[in-house]
């Protein structure tokens, strides 16, 4: 049986594979505001697995699903054997002896890894607690439509070395961008991830020194899903690394902020900046649709 193409990370597309899913994802989104139907996934089904909960990720894969003519289904823990105990690897023969893909949101990096090797067609990451590769899709198709290439550009991350910032080094080497990491001690990057990108990527504790004449700013919340308790700890320690005004002043003029939302306005970004012209936050949140049409079409039409 041939292995089905899976997408954990973004390293498993090739930078060349990622630039033609840049282009197919904007060229779905004019298909898709002029009205064209579009349906190459026809009678095809996603099953979606979320042990986290998501507004963004389940309705732009549930509506990319329906748009490309095919169906979405949505399992929960608590309404599945997922949430009893059942092997990841007996999941995976089943639902994939079904279904034509599977997505899944989870916690353990290894539970995708697990279920991909384990399945028999296409799994794709929709977030772990070490990746979010497609919010990274999502990103890199805004850059280019606000800027065209962002190969070259510098990116600052600002705050949590989490799962976006993994993704946003990963991200550094497949799109060609120098990556500034400015996060608070105690809370750096992942260093196994950095490792092979030095070249690539400099840590700068101080953030106004880090936004110095960069042509991208992403940040995201202090605290993410599971760290609640956490929040007032948090809090303290990073409350310098709020991206406003201020620190936008520091980067080039044409420099644009993003966030993979939800953002907890006045925390880790200041609530005047979510809505400034260089803030395209929202073309971003659109963009998770176009860009994951354009992996759900690569990944499972005519196999």
């Amino acid at each position: 049986m041939k292995q089905p193409k899976h997408f954990l990370t973004l390293q498993d597309f090739s930078p060349e594979q990622l630039h033609q899913l840049l282009l197919r994802g904007i060229e779905l989104k004019k298909m898709q505001h002029a009205g064209e139907i579009f349906e190459p996934l026809k009678n095809k089904t996603l099953a979606m697995i979320f042990e986290k909960s998501s507004t963004r990720t389940r309705i732009s894969f549930e509506i990319g699903m329906t748009q490309l003519g095919g169906h979405a289904l949505f399992l929960s823990p608590e309404g599945t054997q997922i949430g009893r105990g059942e092997p990841i690897e007996d999941t995976a023969k089943v639902i994939s002896s079904m279904a034509d893909g599977i997505m899944i949101r989870t916690f353990a990096h290894e539970t995708v890894e697990t279920l991909s090797a384990h399945s028999r067609v296409p799994v794709i990451n929709a977030l772990t607690d070490d990746f979010h590769p497609c919010q990274l899709l999502a990103d890199m198709q805004t850059y280019y439509e606000h800027r065209g290439s962002i190969a070259g550009k510098t990116v600052l991350w600002v705050g949590d070395g989490n799962n976006m910032c993994h993704s946003y080094i990963n991200a550094a080497k497949q799109y060609d961008f120098k990556l500034r990491v400015a996060t608070p001690e105690g809370y750096e990057a992942n260093p196994r991830f950095i490792s092979g990108n030095e070249d690539r990527i400099e840590l700068i504790r101080n953030p106004m020194e880090a936004a110095e004449g960069v042509d991208l700013v992403v940040t995201d919340v202090w605290a993410s899903m599971g760290q609640e308790e956490e929040q007032k700890k948090r809090e303290k320690a990073f409350k310098d690394y709020q991206v406003t005004r201020d620190l936008m002043a520091q980067a080039d003029n044409e420099a644009l902020f993003m966030h993979c939302l939800p953002a907890h306005r006045g925390e880790e970004v200041s609530a005047e900046l979510m809505d400034d012209p260089n803030s395209v936050v929202w073309d971003e949140a659109e963009n998770r649709l176009h860009a994951q049409k354009a992996l759900l079409e690569a990944l499972m039409a005519n196999h």
